[in-house]
Parts: structure tokens; sequence; C-alpha cells
């Protein structure tokens, strides 16, 4: 505005400024305009000559980042170098904690904010107090994560007698694991044993990936109605929208093949 000696703001001048990147993706440009309309529906309580620009100027595309699909190796491989981790609370935490997130499909956030009276090992149940979206959910456990989760609590209890919180996954301190020390391990785990690369970064987040599109196959395989349990796993992964669960149909190529053979089989020859 002071370049162009301009009083107040206008939409023209509000979507040059929010052009002013080269060689971006119009959805920076949509969030630059985003701040812009803020500022002007600020100064529009002050100069009613102030425009606020419509907010569908650029398009706005939600960008899924490329799943990393985990193989069974892989996840062997990242507990037993969160294993090795040098503080036995440290490595048991970060085990138990990888772990569940691979068998569970659980969001970070999720599991570093449970408390001990969350997690109901006698009925392999989870509750998830405070999910996305401020609701709660349950997560059923198989009894094989159950029983893995009470050997971590007793370990747990014997290594910090005394911790500082309740919290069911705890550090060397006995305060609450925190979700960027989590990612960090995780970083250096996939550095050190060569998956992560300068091509190749994969996320926690991708174990939440992993279950979902292990179920799925699991699913094809055995002839399931996949429409028909869809509603099923959307719920256990404590999506919003149905929409967010159907998007891992395409996430894998295995899981595409497995689709792509159904439907050749349902219809008959090379279609």
């Amino acid at each position: 505005m002071e370049v162009v000696g301009a009083e107040t703001i206008s939409t023209e001048l509000a979507v040059r400024w929010a052009r002013l990147p080269v060689g971006v993706h119009p959805n920076h440009w949509s969030k630059r305009l985003r701040v812009a309309r803020g500022f002007a529906a600020y100064l529009h309580t002050l100069d009613h000559t102030a425009e606020i620009p419509p907010p569908d100027i650029f398009p706005h595309r939600r960008q899924r980042a490329t799943p990393y699909l985990f193989s069974e190796q892989d996840i062997c491989r990242l507990l037993d170098e969160a294993r090795q981790l040098r503080h036995p609370m440290r490595a048991a935490s970060h085990e138990a904690l990888f772990g569940l997130l691979a068998v569970s499909g659980m969001r970070i956030g999720e599991a570093v904010a449970l408390q001990r009276e969350d997690v109901d090992l006698d009925a392999g149940l989870i509750t998830i107090r405070r999910a996305k979206g401020d609701r709660e959910r349950l997560v059923p456990l198989h009894p094989t994560s159950a029983e893995a989760l009470r050997r971590y609590a007793s370990l747990r209890d014997r290594l910090c007698p005394s911790p500082r919180s309740r919290a069911f996954f705890l550090t060397s301190a006995g305060t609450p694991v925190h979700p960027n020390a989590l990612r960090q391990t995780f970083r250096e785990i996939m550095t050190r044993i060569g998956v992560r690369t300068e091509a190749v970064r994969p996320r926690v987040h991708d174990l939440r990936h992993r279950f979902a599109i292990q179920t799925l196959i699991g699913w094809q395989r055995a002839g399931a109605n996949i429409d028909e349990r869809m509603p099923s796993l959307s719920t256990y992964l404590g999506h919003v929208s149905p929409t967010d669960t159907y998007w891992y149909l395409s996430a894998s190529p295995e899981l595409m093949g497995l689709a792509a053979e159904r439907v050749a089989d349902r219809f008959g020859g090379d279609r």
C-alpha cells in the first residue's frame, strides 16, 4: 500500500500482493490472500471504503503428502532400533509408542496424550478423550497388542516408580513424551537404517497410513465388500468425513492392483 501510494486496501491490490511469490502453488497465493482478507476485514470496521477480497479468487486444492509405505521389515527394524536407544525408559517408551501407532492407526497426538486411566489392558480398550474435532472414541486392541503394552507398563513402573505425570508413555524424567521429540527420534532412526534419504522422507504419521492400507488390503484379499466396511474403518480411525478414509483406496499400488483384479473377475476379460 505504501509503495503504490494507496490510502486503503482494494481487491486488486490484495490480489497483486498475494501473487508476489513466483513459481509457487496457487494454494500459497490462496493462503496469502486469506491474510490480506483478515487485514481488510479489520480496516473495513474503521473505513467502509476498504474492500474485502472475495475468498474464492484462487482455487484452493487440498494437498496430501505422498505416504511412505512401510514394509513389515521396516517396522521390525524401527522397533529394533528404538529398543537400542541409550536410556532404558526412552527406549521402552519409543518402542511401545511406535508399535502402538503401527497396529492401531492412532494419531501421534492421541497416543502421547493417553493417561493411565485411558488404557484398559484387561478389556483391551483405549479411550481417546479428545480426538480430532474434540470428540471421544474407543480403540479396541488385539490381545497381542494389549500384552505388549502390559509389558511396557510393568517396565515403566519399575524404571520410574514416582512419575511426575499420569501419562501412559513417559520420558526418563517421568514426564509425557513430547510429539516433536518422538518425531525427531523417528527421523534419526529412519536415517540410521537407510530408509530416510534426500528423496524419501517417511513421517511418523505414515504408520497410520500403513495401518489403514493394510486393513483394506486384508479386506480385498478376503473378498469383503469394501463399501460396507468402510464406515467401520472411518470410525476406528476417527475420521470426520468418510471421504478421508476413501482416499486410502488410491494410496497403495498393491491395493489398486487388487481392486483391478476384482473388477476384472467381476466383469470378465481384460476390460
